[in-house]
């Protein structure tokens, strides 16, 4: 573990010196970003894509921090723009005694389950089940499922064991792909059909430049075996080819440079939600936009993925804005606060519910959610519920931008059994399809507001 984390370190090091030399002329989107999240997997589910995330926000902000991820983090989206917080669903050793880390996970669904796959850190492969994509995922071995005994595992030289990838075929057969640090350090495995069991020995096939990040997906026939390339080749997202999942593999090329503000470690997944195709990786934009060291405070970010007449995938081109919205908000039923497309000065915890709130708003604060449509007749009022909304301070709705119109404010009002205050107020003229923002003024500098849930009501 220790000398994983020093390896990354010395690399870290190399790749931000090349950053401060170099001049990028794209930026990066982001999402989720009053998280520092990586590694993300893909899991579409019920009409929705779910990204599961090592927690960069269990490393400190010292420089030195190190890789010291414990938990997984789970956020989803139904329109690819505004994405909902569920929280920490997974961690260690709450939910797992055996494991001190939870990197990189894979989720898969099958038989009415929920599968995790985590590596402890760079030491071994374990699995977590839930009965939902949100959790609570439980350990149900009480130990690895796949560490240096697993038949065909070794010889490695150096071997990273992380990085799961779990497929689920066609026919039925799922496959798990790990491993890390060398271009024989790939290996696969079949699943039983419990997805908590192997079937047989690991295999391997060679992979050109192979560091990490292995991800495997299916599309008309093809079998696509992705990956990130070692520092020699930059740290980009490569790629094979092959008609089987376990041989025949022919490099292609690449799917992503090293994206613009990382300059680092990479690690990607790729999903098809709703009949368009994703790429969604990491960068470091939110720590370096905050000032603070970016090497272990990653964010996550996401663009198309599209592929040429031959099959093979045309290059990924790393944008500001990232992905068109599918679909709008309906500003007529209850919203969650921690949905959301962008934030400023925002975090989330647990409500005794068991959702989620939107917490520690100061002045000047904000929640934006991109695509709301108001319909052609628009709003007659705005509910939401708060707490700590107190004298000299407001919430504010606003079309825009932080300056644009105003359509209604919130200042005070009794508190509800639970101490949250549900508040309706009558709103300002808006129609069509427009981005909001739920904005704080306080004239108290110690005043902090909690947001629970917003909704407007229809003319």
């Amino acid at each position: 573990m220790k000398e994983l984390n020093q390896k990354y370190f010395k690399l870290a090091l190399l790749f931000c010196l090349l950053f401060t030399l170099a001049k990028n002329s794209f930026a990066d989107d982001h999402i989720a970003s009053h998280r520092h999240l990586a590694d993300p997997a893909t899991l579409v589910y019920n009409g929705r894509v779910y990204l599961y995330a090592s927690n960069d926000d269990d490393n400190s902000n010292d420089k030195d921090s190190g890789y010291k991820m414990k938990s997984i983090v789970c956020i989803s989206s139904s329109d690819m723009k505004n994405w909902t917080d569920h929280g920490v669903v997974f961690e260690a050793p709450r939910d797992v005694t055996w494991a001190n880390r939870t990197w990189a996970p894979s989720v898969i669904a099958r038989n009415g389950k929920i599968y995790l796959y985590f590596g402890n850190g760079g030491s071994g492969i374990g699995v977590a089940t839930a009965s939902s994509p949100t959790g609570p995922f439980k350990d149900p071995l009480g130990k690895k499922l796949i560490d240096n005994e697993t038949p065909g595992v070794q010889p490695a030289k150096n071997m990273w064991l992380f990085d799961p990838m779990t497929f689920l075929d066609d026919d039925g057969q799922a496959y798990l792909y790990f491993g890390g640090n060398g271009e024989d350090n790939m290996r696969l495995i079949k699943l039983n059909e419990d997805m908590i069991s192997l079937n047989g020995r690991a295999t391997s096939f060679h992979v050109p430049s192979f560091f990490e990040a292995s991800w495997m997906h299916k599309r008309n026939g093809n079998y696509y075996f992705s990956y990130s390339s070692n520092p020699k080749a930059e740290m980009r997202i490569d790629y094979m080819m092959s008609k089987s999942p376990t041989t025949g593999f022919v490099y292609k090329g690449v799917i992503g440079a090293q994206p613009p503000n990382n300059n680092n470690n990479n690690h990607h997944g790729i999903f098809e939600f709703k009949g368009k195709w994703y790429h969604a990786y990491h960068n470091r934009v939110v720590a370096i936009k905050k000032g603070i060291p970016p090497v272990y405070k990653r964010n996550l970010a996401i663009e198309e993925l599209n592929y040429n007449a031959d099959g093979t995938i045309a290059q990924v081109i790393y944008t500001e804005n990232g992905v068109t919205q599918i679909g709008a908000v309906n500003p007529y039923e209850r919203n969650q606060a921690e949905m959301l497309q962008d934030q400023n000065g925002v975090a989330t915890k647990n409500n005794d519910d068991g959702g989620m709130l939107v917490t520690g708003l100061k002045n000047n604060a904000w929640i934006k959610i991109q695509g709301v449509d108001f319909g052609k007749k628009g709003p007659k009022s705005f509910s939401a519920r708060l707490s700590g909304l107190s004298s000299g301070s407001s919430l504010e709705v606003r079309i825009g931008s932080i300056t644009g119109k105003q359509i209604a404010k919130m200042v005070s009002s009794k508190k509800d059994e639970s101490g949250l205050q549900t508040l309706s107020v009558k709103t300002g003229e808006v129609k069509g399809k427009v981005g909001i923002y739920l904005l704080v003024t306080s004239s108290n500098p110690s005043a902090s507001l909690d947001i629970d849930w917003w909704s407007f009501q229809q003319r």
